[in-house]
């Protein structure tokens, strides 16, 4: 069916109009945006006067895979949720399982270097699942450099990964800080040879551990300046911690060089994955002014007691997700330095979205409003709406315009080289794929909290996929699952 919203004021940053104005869909495509639009016979007519309509926010680090996930992020005003940070093994899997399941959003994923190197490394066999994937992170022996053939192999693993329509390279990079700077400059000839992004969890920074074998921001700009690749550094707010001008500075000055490096961020000041990474380990922590205190366990809320209990879980329970507090985003310091950062020019929200853990182990449900006891990150909930809400109304640092250039048209660029079916996203012009959100601007905003992650957004009033409805009058719809996948096309 075709759909004219009429009368909300429409936001387009691929052009830079906002004006109040009409916006018709036809065959889940943008058929015209003006004012006075004529309803075809048969459109359902959608009045959205004082509301904001924009192009659906595409979060490139989502972690979620599951129809509850796609939910809580559809809430949020996500139209394409993309693993790009870590990503999944084999490709042709991951599509495939997705496809079968049925997603509420759009969905993709990269290359993951982490399990092309375990599966080189330990033998591990690769799922595509994201449970396994957490597990191998506790595992010490796939953190450590490659010799000359095993290099070879995974990168060979990863040229199939990208022929096969992987969105570029997963780079988890943070959780083997030691292995040799060489291989990660390896990846990035090979990404760029392919004509696609890298995008990057970086290592330690020398501020954090001055025996680092690289900088982790500094390794960043030299792979982007000698290969010529386009670098994406994931989630800097959380990999920077109080060192994020310095940080920022770096990556500025590769971009005014014109490095192929951009940036993204997300509005909290603690992050979430598997307790048994290396950078949860008790002499990291340290590093980093941080103690086991910091870290808690997100299906039960414990927190650990000391260095015993936090050895003890990483060893009996090396996946297990967990909490990571960086920094207090309840005090000046802690806001003052998430809003310089989100402030950043051309910095991206991403999301980095976690899956719901429920104490059965399982990670998907088809029950909405979700079941009770199931636990994550907020950030899976609220990241779009809390930026918002922090930037848009609350300090007046980013106009409507600027909120959807670094929701949706920023993210959707970064795509636009090796995944064609990017460049009809993030924006609203004539042919552009019908994945729209529609905001209420007064009472958009994020609810969850770390005691309560699965509680979700309000102020999406209507969320559309393909120009399928996803939201509807602020309410779920249950029986849509319009997603399609976003795949790669190696150059």
């Amino acid at each position: 069916m075709d759909t004219l919203l009429r009368g909300g004021r429409v936001v387009d940053p691929g052009v830079g109009f906002d004006e109040i104005a009409d916006v018709l869909v036809s065959s889940g495509k943008i058929a015209a945006v003006g004012p006075g639009l004529d309803a075809p016979p048969g459109a359902a007519v959608v009045d959205v006067t004082g509301m904001i309509v924009g192009p659906g926010f595409v979060d490139l680090h989502s972690h979620v895979h599951s129809i509850a996930g796609h939910r809580l992020q559809a809430m949020d005003g996500v139209t394409t949720a993309l693993d790009l940070e870590a990503g999944l093994m084999p490709i042709a899997r991951a599509y495939a399982d997705a496809a079968q399941a049925g997603r509420p959003l759009n969905y993709g994923f990269s290359a993951s270097w982490g399990m092309a190197r375990a599966q080189v490394l330990l033998g591990a066999e690769p799922d595509a699942g994201i449970q396994s994937a957490l597990a191998v992170l506790g595992d010490p022996a796939w953190r450590r450099s490659s010799s000359p053939s095993e290099l070879t192999a995974w990168l060979s693993l990863l040229e199939n990964e990208i022929a096969a329509g992987a969105l570029g390279i997963g780079v988890l990079m943070g959780y083997a800080p030691t292995s040799e700077p060489a291989e990660f400059l390896a990846v990035a000839a090979l990404a760029a040879r392919a004509g696609v992004p890298t995008y990057t969890h970086v290592r330690e920074l020398v501020e954090v551990d001055p025996e680092t074998p690289i900088d982790g921001s500094e390794e960043i700009v030299r792979a982007a300046g000698e290969t010529g690749a386009a670098m994406h550094h994931c989630h800097v707010n959380s990999t920077s911690g109080f060192h994020i001008d310095r940080v920022l500075g770096t990556l500025d000055r590769a971009r005014q060089a014109g490095s192929r490096v951009t940036v993204e961020t997300y509005p909290y000041g603690a992050g979430s994955t598997a307790i048994g990474a290396a950078f949860i380990s008790p002499e990291r922590l340290k590093m980093k002014g941080l103690g086991p205190s910091n870290v808690i366990l997100l299906e039960t809320g414990e927190r650990m007691a000391d260095e015993k209990r936090l050895l003890e879980v990483r060893r009996t329970s090396p996946g297990a997700p967990c909490l990571l507090e960086n920094y207090d985003e309840t005090k000046a310091e802690g806001r003052a330095m998430m809003r310089r950062t989100l402030a950043f020019p051309d910095a991206i929200v991403g999301s980095d979205a976690m899956p719901v853990f429920w104490p059965d182990g399982h990670i998907e449900s088809t029950e909405w409003p979700l079941p009770p006891g199931g636990s994550t990150h907020p950030r899976t909930a609220g990241t779009f709406t809390k930026s918002l809400r922090l930037m848009v109304r609350e300090t007046g640092a980013w106009t409507w315009l600027e909120a959807f250039r670094r929701c949706s048209y920023l993210p959707a660029r970064v795509l636009d080289d090796c995944a064609p079916g990017a460049r009809a996203k993030g924006h609203l012009g004539v042919g552009a794929d019908a994945d729209i959100v529609v905001l209420d601007p007064e009472r958009v905003t994020d609810t969850a909290t770390y005691a309560d992650g699965t509680r979700p957004a309000v102020g999406v009033q209507h969320l559309y996929v393909a120009g399928i409805s996803v939201v509807r009058q602020g309410e779920l719809q249950t029986d849509a699952l319009p997603g399609q996948p976003l795949r790669g096309e190696a150059r």
